[in-house]
């Protein structure tokens, strides 16, 4: 399990080796910030999702809705490469220029969903292309590595999508690629709960103490499916299925649980220190040497722990995320939250008044709902009630959107008033500019 144990660690950990804002300074500035709305409109009885600015708009809209035009390339127009065009075309600043895929009929797909895109079955050829200013690694796990290098090596603003890798040596092949052009272009694993505004925003309680000491988190993941695709071309079905094989996937828990892994490591601020799991095929027994059910026990310093399962043979209970507090108990399920106090735990006030909601026997104050009565309230109703339903993928590329123009204007104001000769001035005068980065 020791590969298993190295891919978490590094994939968990990538934001500190390809960025400067620490999370918990941006998260504590985040809730400090918005804090007296918050508590004033729970004391209303009202579900929050994010403050409102002072215009009225909510923050996503105000301060992420502005900047040029990014020029993206989606690499890799599978599954989850139509996802990826699908949340960029809802964004004003992020058009579509160039689409690439090796496989014909993913890439023509593509093709009529962005007709304003050039199509290139080489990735090379659209790192070429001076109309792309950024890319989005969307291709199988074992892929990224090369592409990635690449896409940095051509001055483009990378986005790839997580796992990162699926060894732990393209893992750090890729950290220290990103960190060393991390002067000139933002590099953006798809770490995609970090941008989420629901996710912050319930953040902001557990930094504030309100769920006391975190001593546990859970998370799962159950979905019945076999994960296995079919083609009438043996070729192209065997490179379809390559979740299903070690030598191309980190298999469920890398895949899928990176995410949910990842949210509990920044609940309780720590990285892992090591992983116990476990594995079997006990449902889709058809060949594949990727384990359809897992369960995960990931360390943290000081004594705490996550606990994680995942299975693609039965679907009950389906995926939430869970943090165990000394005074309270938090609970994320399909975007939404409540806490959980125990009987002995201190009054904070609010929560008198706080909306409640009863789970069988136990009474959850809600920390996150569906906010479109209050988002409406804002001077752009349509456009803030459109922003309250989007998905994670589309705050996580949002964010990338806005911190790429972010360096790609630092680059540009440096180098008028200063020239492209000092390269370590450069980094650092970027570095300095991207402390005021979106979290991601």
């Amino acid at each position: 399990m020791d590969h298993l144990t190295r891919i978490f660690d590094d994939s968990l950990g990538m934001e500190n080796l390809t960025q400067d804002n620490g999370s918990a300074d941006v998260n504590r500035r985040h809730f400090i910030g918005n804090s007296f709305a918050t508590l004033m409109t729970l004391m209303g009885g009202v579900a929050l999702v994010r403050s409102q600015s002072a215009s009225g708009q909510s923050a996503a809209t105000s301060e992420r809705y502005s900047g040029p035009p990014l020029k993206i390339g989606v690499i890799g127009c599978g599954f989850w490469g139509r996802d990826v065009i699908t949340a960029l075309s809802r964004l004003p600043n992020a058009p579509v220029v160039a689409v690439c895929d090796t496989y014909g009929a993913y890439l023509r797909r593509a093709q009529n969903s962005t007709p304003n895109a050039e199509a290139f079955e080489d990735y090379k050829t659209l790192l070429a292309s001076k109309e792309v200013d950024a890319v989005v690694v969307a291709t199988p796990t074992h892929l990224h590595v090369e592409i990635v290098l690449a896409a940095l090596e051509a001055g483009k603003h990378v986005y790839c999508e997580a796992p990162l890798a699926h060894t732990i040596e393209d893992a750090r092949i890729i950290a220290q690629a990103a960190r060393k052009h991390s002067g000139r272009v933002h590099f953006q694993a798809g770490l995609q709960k970090r941008s989420d505004p629901e996710v912050i925003y319930v953040l902001g309680f557990v930094r504030a103490g309100a769920a006391g000491t975190p001593m546990l988190a859970r998370a799962q993941w159950h979905k019945k499916t076999s994960w296995r695709r079919a083609s009438p071309n043996a070729d192209q079905e065997r490179a379809l299925n390559w979740r299903l094989n070690r030598s191309t996937s980190p298999g469920v828990a890398g895949e899928i649980g990176i995410h949910q892994i990842d949210l509990a490591s920044w609940w309780i601020d720590k990285r892992p220190s090591a992983v116990t799991a476990f594995g079997s095929v006990l449902q889709w027994r058809d060949g594949r040497d990727v384990a359809d059910t897992v369960q995960a026990i990931v360390e943290y310093p000081g004594g705490s722990r996550a606990v994680y399962d995942a299975t693609l043979g039965n679907s009950f209970d389906a995926d939430y995320e869970m943090l165990y507090g000394s005074d309270a108990t938090v609970m994320m399920r399909d975007r939404r939250a409540w806490m959980f106090k125990e009987v002995d735990a201190p009054l904070l006030g609010w929560e008198v008044y706080a909306r409640k909601e009863t789970f069988f026997k136990e009474v959850g104050i809600v920390l996150g709902a569906n906010a479109t009565k209050l988002l409406a309230q804002g001077d752009n109703p349509a456009l803030d009630t459109q922003v309250a339903t989007q998905g994670e993928l589309y705050y996580a590329l949002e964010a990338f959107v806005a911190n790429a123009d972010m360096v790609k204007t630092a680059v540009k104001d440096f180098e008028e008033n200063f020239g492209s000769g000092d390269a370590e001035a450069l980094a650092e005068y970027v570095a300095d500019i991207g402390k005021k980065k979106l979290p991601h």
